[in-house]
């Protein structure tokens, strides 16, 4: 690129400071037309230095210091000047319009990861880390971003790769050998190479389920009859009254959703309506809205009153409901109330073995951190894998995991080589798409134009 941007890259409005960001060719010699100080370009990469900011009109603006990075020993490979200045609205606008004035252009939103991309010093999934790392809203997101950008994905996708490029060169080798007796690869070895590929691209777009979840907080529907007290598990977890709590029947009626981290984790809980026969039409609609959002949950915490216990055909109905992706937790509320201990005996007869039941108090708040450590503890993964969080590495993967199976079909059919080298090679295409090997200029606007602008 040839061209030098700028814009402020610490968030909109007011604050301490504010930093603006100048990355090309021209960033030193810019910089220095409104700059009063020590000569920019004549200084070191690496140094800071302390002086004033000129304004469009050469007047004053702030006192502000400067930090140089040269190219190529920076974020986005080019010559880079970091100007820190105090964090009033009107000193960042006219610190950007003097830029400017000077010979800058304005940087369009993800434009320095972009740079930072073309110039080779992140690739392609690191960059769209960034963004996620500028997003996360708790440390189990964050730490998904941080691998990613540390290459956990990419070191993945090389493997893969690797593993392709060996069974596309077994397939060309027994194509131009096919005519003599010399065997390099039986078929049953080339079927072990694509199956393992196979498997672990299926266990990576399995992955964006949870990864996607835990980067836009894990659904969690509170399921239960009316007056179970759900609003006001709602309103304990979340610490806010976000919910009406009535004793009236049918005071939900619709979905109320509100989000909480617990431990490492963002949790998005939905209060739904309770569910009872009713000839309320509107009412009607908020217990299938219930249901709803019971199918979009990752976890679902039946909840029952102790001093008015659910019918057994009710839990028998919502049992049947959850999928085997799906986690369930028995919660008995209004144990202030009365003694669950015979009630818990009789629920957990109707439930799967594995169900936890949690007595508890949504009014007093006793049995909440139980009940909150269970909930970690469905989430929290095994292993440290790989997780995919991005929806179009994820749509990738899935195209990807078609292509490896036909590759596997024509392997198993005993197909020409050469039918099945055209999937293979799509399947390197889709993978490639990921990392950014195979990456169109379409593909690349939609991917830095979601990024903030000064980023």
């Amino acid at each position: 690129m040839s061209s030098t941007v700028c814009a402020v890259s610490t968030p909109p409005g007011v604050g301490g400071i504010a930093v603006a960001r100048v990355s090309g060719p021209d960033a030193f010699r810019i910089v220095n037309k409104i700059w009063k100080g020590k000569s920019l370009e004549k200084c070191d990469s690496h140094t800071a230095h302390l002086g004033t900011i000129l304004d469009s009109e050469s007047r004053p603006l702030d006192q502000a210091v400067v930090t140089l990075f040269r190219a190529p020993r920076s974020f986005t490979g080019e010559d880079t000047v970091e100007i820190s200045v105090h964090g009033s609205t009107y000193v960042q606008r006219e610190l950007l319009n003097s830029l400017i004035n000077s010979g800058a252009s304005l940087a369009q939103p993800g434009e320095f990861t972009r740079r930072a991309y073309l110039s080779g010093n992140l690739g392609l999934t690191e960059a769209e880390a960034v963004a996620d790392i500028i997003a996360s809203t708790s440390r189990a997101a964050h730490s998904i971003a941080m691998n990613q950008m540390r290459g956990s994905v990419s070191k993945k996708l090389e493997k893969l790769h690797d593993q392709l490029l060996e069974l596309a060169s077994l397939l060309e080798l027994e194509l131009d050998f096919s005519e003599e007796d010399v065997e390099f690869a039986s078929r049953e070895k080339l079927m072990t190479i694509a199956r393992d590929i196979q498997f672990e691209v299926n266990r990576l777009y399995r992955s964006f389920a949870s990864g996607n979840a835990i980067k836009n907080g894990i659904p969690v529907a509170l399921i239960g009859q009316t007056n179970a007290g759900k609003s006001s598990l709602l309103n304990t977890l979340i610490g806010d009254q976000k919910a009406i709590v009535s004793n009236i029947h049918g005071t939900t009626r619709d979905v109320i959703e509100d989000t909480c981290e617990i431990g490492d984790y963002l949790f998005r809980f939905m209060d739904t309506a309770g569910l009872r026969d009713t000839t309320d039409e509107i009412e009607a609609i908020g217990i299938s809205r219930s249901h709803q959002a019971m199918k979009k949950a990752q976890i679902v915490i039946l909840l029952t009153d102790v001093t008015s216990p659910m019918p057994q055909e009710k839990v028998a109905e919502i049992i049947e409901q959850i999928s085997p992706d799906q986690k369930l937790i028995a919660a008995v509320n209004k144990t202030d109330l009365a003694l669950p201990d015979e009630y818990i005996a009789e629920l957990r007869s109707q439930l799967p073995a594995d169900t936890p039941v949690i007595p508890l108090s949504a009014a007093t708040g006793e049995g909440i951190d139980n009940l909150c450590l269970i909930i970690t503890t469905l989430v929290t993964p095994e292993s440290q894998q790989v997780t995919i969080t991005n929806a179009r590495h994820a749509e990738a993967l899935h195209n990807a995991s078609d292509s490896i199976t036909r590759v596997i079909t024509a392997l198993e059919s005993n197909l020409s080589g050469d039918l099945i080298a055209l999937d293979i090679r799509e399947t390197l295409s889709h993978l490639s798409s990921i990392s950014g090997n195979i990456t169109s200029e379409d593909i690349l606007q939609s991917i830095f134009s979601r990024f903030c602008i000064g980023k």
